[in-house]
């Protein structure tokens, strides 16, 4: 990843709720969530929610695809290890002992919303 694109990544992310929209996204996994949903979860206003989703999708964090009348949107994991890997890939002055590897997709203690 160049340096550009990581800036571009890390200033969409740096936003209270661009932040809790992708954490959204990347918890539902591949299959993602339609706008509506993520409106609803996130009580966000349709034209915010959209002025977030078109500052993530241009820092190539969300994909989306219209599906008859709705549009699911889902976080791009390609992106997001590509960000991770950026950040980590000098870690600890070149000693992997000193430092654990980002976790896997694991599950964690937080439940699942319907």
């Amino acid at each position: 990843m160049k340096t550009s694109n990581a800036l571009d990544a890390l200033k969409a992310l740096a936003q209270e709720s661009r932040l809790a929209l992708f954490r959204e996204l990347v918890q539902a996994g591949p299959e993602g969530l339609p706008v509506g949903v993520l409106a609803e979860r996130l009580a966000l206003p349709g034209a915010t929610l959209s002025n977030h989703l078109n500052v993530l999708r241009a820092a190539g964090l969300v994909r989306d695809e219209r599906r008859g009348r709705s549009i699911q949107c889902r976080a791009d994991y390609t992106r997001m290890n590509a960000l991770i890997a950026y950040l980590s890939e000098n870690c600890c002055a070149g000693d992997a002992t000193a430092c654990a590897p980002a976790p896997g997709c694991a599950p964690t203690s937080r439940s699942k919303r319907p």
